[in-house]
């Protein structure tokens, strides 16, 4: 239960709507989703602060995506779970009020490919290498880079099936999500060698991933996409 206490300050009535959102947050996931948490003046008496302070935690938690409140009969406050797509649309667009974001944001998702690709060989599901397989079959199909980018995006999607990763998948979809909203100066594959070198490097991460060999999977995500990313960037800063 939170405590109601007298808080005059700014930073004392912050702390008294933070403590009272966490406690409304651990009632929500105590329970089942869509389940009634309880009416207005319940949660009040139970976390033992004003109708006021609720009301300022469930907008909190209703930006969250984690509470429904729920008006007329049958009302109350009902808890959900976060939707993963809102919270990656959040966190992008907190993301773009930073001018130079971009840049650390794709330094940021090169590093978390290189993760992604050693993990899915040393832990990755192998009922899904027939399916790996079948996409490593279709990268020499890619003939431009709009084809590279369409390629990557279901690559992606297959290796967070094979690894059960939550959090990195969220980090790594708000990174990406956010670099490509900038727009290119200069492809990152900018010719018909260059989009040979992506196919030659993509065919090698795969067949480390299939061989279950996590640290040969990160040296080849490494070397032919975060050098080839952290390259370009400093091409485009010049």
């Amino acid at each position: 239960m939170v405590e109601e206490v007298e808080a005059k300050s700014g930073a004392g009535k912050r702390q008294l709507v933070q403590q009272t959102t966490d406690a409304l947050r651990e009632l929500i996931f105590a329970r089942e989703p869509d389940e009634l948490i309880g009416s207005l003046p319940d949660l009040a008496r139970l976390l033992g602060v004003g109708i006021v302070t609720v009301q300022q935690a469930a907008r909190i938690l209703e930006h969250e995506g984690a509470l429904e409140v729920r008006r007329g009969p049958g009302g109350g406050y009902y808890g959900k779970r976060p939707d993963a797509a809102a919270l990656e649309r959040s966190l992008a667009a907190y993301m773009r009020t930073r001018p130079h974001g971009w840049e650390e944001a794709l330094d940021m998702t090169s590093l978390l490919f290189n993760e992604l690709c050693a993990a899915a060989a040393r832990e990755g599901d192998a009922a899904l290498h027939p399916e790996l397989r079948g996409i490593a079959d279709r990268i020499d199909l890619c003939l431009r880079e709009i084809d590279t980018g369409e390629w990557e995006e279901e690559f992606q999607d297959l290796l967070f099936r094979m690894v059960e990763r939550p959090l990195f998948e969220l980090l790594t979809r708000v990174t990406l999500r956010f670099s490509t909203t900038r727009p290119r100066t200069e492809p990152i594959y900018r010719d018909a060698a260059a989009i040979e070198g992506w196919k030659a490097g993509r065919h090698r991460i795969i067949d480390a991933i299939l061989a279950r060999d996590g640290e040969l999977a990160h040296f080849e995500a490494n070397r032919s996409n975060r050098v080839v990313v952290l390259d370009w960037l400093r091409r485009a800063r010049g």
